[in-house]
């Protein structure tokens, strides 16, 4: 079953790094998705780049409107995610504790379901 563990970071968090900082961060990252690839565990992951240059699109009676970040109002930010293939919830939780970014944010297990079920 297909589980997705969002990153959810401080919208701030990386301004506070130093570069070498960043750059280790995101290897801890790539080796943890390497480990779950070669697990046969793994089927995407992407990190995401911050929310300044990210846009928001409504479209709300046939009318859209395009509001461009940043986003003053939100306290955090998806940073990235792993699409994994588990057998089980807990099995998905279990990756998760085992992820990096654990130790510097939120990593939020969801499984992947058509919007029709709750």
């Amino acid at each position: 079953m297909p589980y997705m563990l969002l990153i959810v970071e401080p919208v701030d968090q990386r301004l506070s790094r130093t570069e070498a900082e960043g750059r280790e961060a995101y290897a801890s990252m790539v080796r943890f998705g390497a480990d779950l690839k070669e697990r046969g565990l793994l089927l995407a992951s992407e990190s995401l780049k911050s929310q300044h240059d990210a846009a928001r699109v409504e479209v709300r009676g046939g009318a859209s409107r395009v509001v461009d970040g940043p986003f003053a109002e939100a306290k955090e930010m998806i940073g990235g995610f792993f699409l994994l293939d588990c057998q089980t919830r807990d099995e998905a939780i279990a990756i998760a504790k085992q992820c990096p970014a654990a130790e510097w944010c939120t990593v939020e297990v969801r499984a992947l379901a058509p919007c029709y079920e709750t």
